[in-house]
């Protein structure tokens, strides 16, 4: 897969493509893929997808943006997973909020040769968000490229968001949000050097790089983890500011691996959320919590017999 910044040409050859910020790469993302995919494939046509770095929201208003659900490392290893050809990343900044949405379409059309575009029915771009779907039709038939819209998607009566994703993932209901992301939920990360404090516990945990401040999910539990050239381990995580040992803190996520003692300092992981055992909270001394994260531990093996 090839990874591109901005909307600039590659080759001579004409796309069927897609845009968005795909924040999860969910259930409802997928069947958009996929159509782009047999679109693409029906006519001859290389597939493309054009995303924003930052997330809108996310150069507009910080403070307010949501919690993101994916990395753009994530992101792009998901587009490959699904056979994506080319992702043009387009940074998100003043030029692009100014730019109108014929600019806009013109840019699809012109430079990166688009024939085929599939939207969501909702999507606005352009400043000011003045385009929509029927402009970018319109221009389309002028232009000779089809545009198609992607209706909503839905499982049990509820449309598949990435917001809805989010907010299965705050209430710690992780069957739901596997449900609508069509896998198991997972950060991806390098291993860091942490304070260590887990190991003085009897603990040791490998302490994941966090791309962003605000995960989706707080809390302890159950994981599966996707180590390089490690295969796949079983194990119990901490994601939250760790009230007990700490004040006023960032986020940290600790995996805390069962029957493992090699060293994985600078190793890339994968961590799968599959069950929450409780939220976070804070503990009257180490002691305290040296018994809850016991009692943990327990429950989280106990957990893999029951699924095994």
């Amino acid at each position: 897969m090839l990874i591109l910044r901005g909307l600039y040409p590659f080759d001579t050859r004409p796309v069927a493509l897609t845009i968005g910020n795909f924040d999860g790469v969910h259930m409802g993302h997928q069947a958009l893929l996929n159509e782009l995919h047999a679109v693409a494939k029906a006519r001859g046509l290389q597939t493309a997808v054009v995303i924003f770095e930052p997330h809108p929201r996310e150069f507009f208003t910080p403070q307010q943006a949501p919690a993101r659900l994916t990395s753009l490392r994530e992101k792009l290893e998901l587009f490959e997973s699904m056979g994506i050809a080319r992702v043009h990343v387009c940074r998100f900044n003043t030029h692009l909020t100014q730019m109108s949405a014929a600019d806009f379409i013109h840019a699809l059309h012109e430079k990166l040769l688009a024939k085929f575009v599939l939207i969501g029915d909702d999507f606005r771009f352009g400043s000011g968000r003045a385009g929509d779907f029927g402009l970018m039709e319109k221009i389309g038939s002028q232009r000779g490229f089809e545009v198609r819209a992607v209706h909503t998607v839905a499982r049990d009566g509820v449309r598949i968001s990435s917001t809805a994703v989010r907010a299965a993932l705050a209430a710690g209901q992780m069957r739901t949000a596997q449900h609508y992301l069509g896998r198991p939920y997972s950060i991806s990360g390098r291993v860091i050097h942490g304070d260590g404090m887990g190991k003085k516990i009897g603990f040791p945990t490998a302490n994941i790089q966090l791309k962003h401040n605000l995960p989706p999910l707080t809390g302890v539990f159950v994981v599966q983890v996707h180590a390089e050239n490690m295969g796949v381990l079983q194990g119990v995580a901490s994601l939250g500011v760790r009230p007990t040992l700490k004040k006023d803190a960032k986020p940290v996520l600790e995996v805390h691996l069962f029957e493992f003692a090699q060293q994985i300092y600078g190793k890339h992981l994968r961590v799968e959320f599959l069950q929450k055992l409780r939220d976070e909270g804070k503990f009257p001394d180490v002691a305290a919590l040296v018994r809850q994260i016991t009692s943990d531990v327990d429950k989280a093996k106990q957990w893999f017999k029951q699924h095994d």
